[in-house]
């Protein structure tokens, strides 16, 4: 009897390079998707890129609620969005979408001052706005991105 000798020809070699590429494609994806469940849409995500800039915010004050972006921003929000654009955000492009926004009382502000709060805007697990304020009469509101913040 004869017998047939195990060739590796074309076909077979694009057949592996198939399965090679699905495999990497289903590894890419598994690691993808599990750093996307620790992003902004769980506290500890959100603590974690706050850390990652730069801020260190007490998580246990976290305060989380739903707010709606105006149709059109005028007046303080239209300045308010100027800010988000020097910090490469834009408003604008969310105007009437709902959003959540999660404010934390912020431990390490680079100054001696009492009772300043940090803010972002979370729309699909995504960052679309941030600041850094006080609430008192003489406060004070900046950027969440370093550069922009360590120079105030």
């Amino acid at each position: 009897m004869i017998q047939k000798e195990h060739v590796f020809n074309k076909k077979k070699a694009l057949l592996l390079v198939v399965i090679c590429a699905a495999v990497l494609l289903v590894l890419f994806f598994i690691r993808w998707h599990g750093e996307k469940s620790d992003s902004l849409t769980t506290t500890d995500g959100r603590v974690k890129f706050l850390a990652s800039l730069g801020w260190e915010v007490d998580n246990a004050s976290e305060e989380g609620k739903t707010v709606i972006i105006p149709e059109k921003l005028e007046g303080v929000m239209e300045e308010y969005n100027k800010m988000q654009v020097e910090q490469g955000m834009d408003l604008s492009s969310h105007c009437g979408e709902k959003c959540q926004q999660y404010t934390y009382v912020l431990k390490n502000y680079p100054s001696d001052k009492d009772n300043v709060f940090l803010s972002i805007y979370v729309l699909d697990g995504k960052l679309i706005a941030g600041d850094i304020h006080t609430n008192s009469v003489n406060g004070f509101m900046v950027g969440i991105m370093p550069s922009e913040s360590a120079q105030k």
